[in-house]
């Protein structure tokens, strides 16, 4: 028998966060309801800084390779990735932990299996109720993203999959307010997420009966050096595809993520912008880059047509929106988008031009993060006697009443505009630097005019909120640390990479390499 080998040390940072979440739901069964709200806030802290610091204690012991039994993949784009997890992970779900905006309670329902409007529901929220099991799911659903773009066989990356997918479906359908919303947002994104599962097997399945294996090396293997036709390849690419495509929100798997970021309570909204994409897209990478890059012709053509349609989607319908939530929704399509610009490149490092595109589709998600973090930050403080106002109407002449916080969200879109000194001009530069180097220049002109149509609706916040009357009832409600940490973080980011982009860039470039 082969002794099995399993990389504790190597594996401690998503080991921890699993952890931690197994004790959060301990600590709803013992702990006293008094005490749970600040013992699941220290758990998850705790836990993710531990994480972060085992993840540099590895990277500078040279840890990597191969680890359990071969499932995972532990390579220079996995550490950065999870450690951009990490980071943006704490600050979102410090957002979880707000309660003052909310007069001592969280943004979530007092007792999310009530009926909307019953007499239990009243009840619960008389008794100043609340669930910190979110806790606990945030940090299962983190653990499920840390695994995901670390996958090297299919099975790993299904399982990872649907332990990041279930908590968010759980954590979308728990707003405290416009309740019935939030919980249409949550069946929806159930449904169709169960649908891009079952394509995502179906692709797993078909993968398998070309390359006789799941792992990524054996099935780029069987590429390189076919024993039958390509249909069966062909197809089960294509539905794989469409799983992984789902979750990054590209164009037409992305009729969710309006709805669900609208409904979604906004802290949730905020670690799904960020944390899924973020995930998402490093699987993405890593499946096509490492077990279907020699096939990049069949799908570099397809891909490249899915992004552009992917940018019309995203800026054009944005044109049209009138809630808040909604507009950053369509946004988060545009920059589906974006970043896909540079994954059609398929671009490799070179001397004169070490960044490629991965490097530049890493740094594009931290730059994209940062800002997504602070602005749904932002939004949960923008108040009137029913809630958060999200119509952005509700947001005219808050650059009188609150002129701090008015300029640092226009900083958050200027950044998504791509305005040059800022984090997002750089981010868009890089993307779209590796799309042109691998051919697609015509992609890129496609790109660099949509940005400037994205651009309107960026800007037109930006003017109702300096140029416009104070609206009647809009308030900016009092915070704590949990939501004023998140957002001064991120606009220190986005002003700082606007500038000195070089050390971010400098370890998106060394993580620009996969192990296959």
């Amino acid at each position: 028998m082969t002794t099995v080998v399993f990389e504790w040390r190597a594996l401690a940072p998503v080991l921890l966060v699993l952890i931690a979440a197994v004790l959060g739901i301990l600590v709803e069964a013992v702990v006293p309801v008094v005490h749970r709200f600040f013992a699941q806030v220290f758990l998850v802290v705790a836990s993710i800084v531990a994480s972060a610091a085992m993840l540099v204690a590895n990277w500078r012991a040279g840890i990597g390779g191969p680890v359990a039994m071969g499932s995972m993949m532990l390579d220079r784009p996995t550490y950065f990735m999870w450690g951009a997890l990490l980071v943006f992970g704490l600050l979102a779900i410090l957002v979880f932990a707000e309660r003052e905006v909310n007069g001592g309670v969280s943004t979530f329902a007092a007792s999310a299996a009530t009926v909307p409007g019953s007499r239990a529901e009243a009840e619960a929220s008389a008794a100043r109720l609340e669930h910190t099991e979110v806790f606990p799911l945030a940090l299962f659903a983190l653990g499920g993203m840390m695994v995901f773009p670390a996958a090297s066989d299919l099975i790993t990356m299904f399982v990872a999959l649907e332990v990041f997918s279930l908590p968010l479906y759980l954590m979308c359908g728990m707003a405290r307010r416009r309740r019935l919303l939030s919980q249409e947002a949550a069946l929806k994104y159930f449904l169709l997420g169960a649908f891009s599962s079952a394509f995502f097997l179906f692709g797993v399945a078909l993968l398998y009966g070309y390359a006789g294996s799941f792992d990524f090396s054996a099935i780029a293997a069987a590429v390189q050096n076919p024993t039958m036709g390509s249909g069966i390849l062909i197809a089960g690419m294509a539905l794989l595809g469409v799983g992984l495509l789902f979750k990054v929100g590209v164009v037409p798997f992305q009729s969710w993520v309006p709805d669900v970021y609208m409904g979604a309570p906004t802290p949730v909204t905020g670690f799904m912008a960020i944390c899924t994409k973020l995930a998402a897209v490093g699987a993405t990478l890593r499946v096509f880059y490492v077990a279907l890059g020699g096939e990049r012709w069949t799908w570099q053509p397809l891909l490249a047509v899915l992004v552009v349609a992917t940018m019309v989607v995203g800026a054009v319908w944005g044109l049209t929106q009138t809630d808040i939530k909604r507009t950053l929704a369509y946004s988060s399509i545009a920059h589906a988008g974006f970043i896909m610009t540079a994954v059609v490149g398929a671009t490799a490092g070179t001397a004169t031009s070490p960044l490629d595109s991965l490097s530049s589709a890493l740094f594009y998600l931290v730059v994209y993060g940062l800002a997504s973090i602070g602005a749904f930050a932002v939004i949960t403080l923008v108040r009137n006697n029913s809630g958060e106002a999200n119509a952005i109407a509700s947001w005219s002449g808050l650059g009188r009443t609150s002129p701090l916080l008015a300029g640092i969200f226009a900083l958050f879109m200027l950044s998504f505009t791509g305005i040059p000194l800022t984090a997002g001009f750089i981010g868009k530069w890089a993307v779209f630097a590796a799309a042109w180097r691998g051919g697609y220049d015509w992609l890129v002109i496609v790109a660099v005019l949509l940005s400037l149509v994205a651009a309107v609706f960026y800007l037109r916040i930006v003017v109702v909120m300096f140029f416009g009357e104070p609206a009647d009832g809009v308030v900016v409600g009092k915070a704590s640390a949990f939501t004023w940490l998140p957002i001064a973080v991120s606009a220190l980011g986005v002003a700082v990479l606007g500038v000195f982009p070089g050390p971010v860039l400098a370890l998106a470039t060394a993580a620009g390499t996969f192990i296959r």
